[in-house]
């Protein structure tokens, strides 16, 4: 809600410049809050954590390194302009989306 809040803000106070300046800055978002949260102590965004999920290392299990975290958030908005790879998760035996192979990690059940 607080992020609505300061966009309309940012809208109001801009005259609507901010609908364009803002929407290039969304990947740079993406790329530094998914590898932040994902790589921190916690490892996973505040959803992932509501869910009972984390994120790790595929190989190994162990924590992630920031570069794949981000790397994974490209990877998945990626996809999104190819949804037939999202169908790989259905065939594959441990459930992981291409995102996930790509960037190496794997989502599990929190302990």
């Amino acid at each position: 809600m607080l992020v609505f809040v300061i966009w309309f803000a940012l809208v109001i106070l801009t005259l609507g410049l901010a609908l364009i300046l803002l929407p290039p800055l969304y990947p740079f978002v993406a790329f530094f809050y998914n590898g932040l949260t994902v790589s921190g102590r916690k490892m996973g965004t505040p959803g992932m954590r509501l869910m009972g999920l984390e994120m790790r290392m595929h190989e190994g299990g162990a924590r992630v390194p920031f570069i794949n975290a981000a790397a994974h958030a490209i990877f998945f908005y990626i996809s999104w302009f190819f949804p037939p790879v999202f169908l790989v998760s259905l065939f594959d035996v441990e459930k992981r989306c291409v995102h996930d192979m790509l960037a190496g990690v794997t989502v599990v059940r929190r302990m």
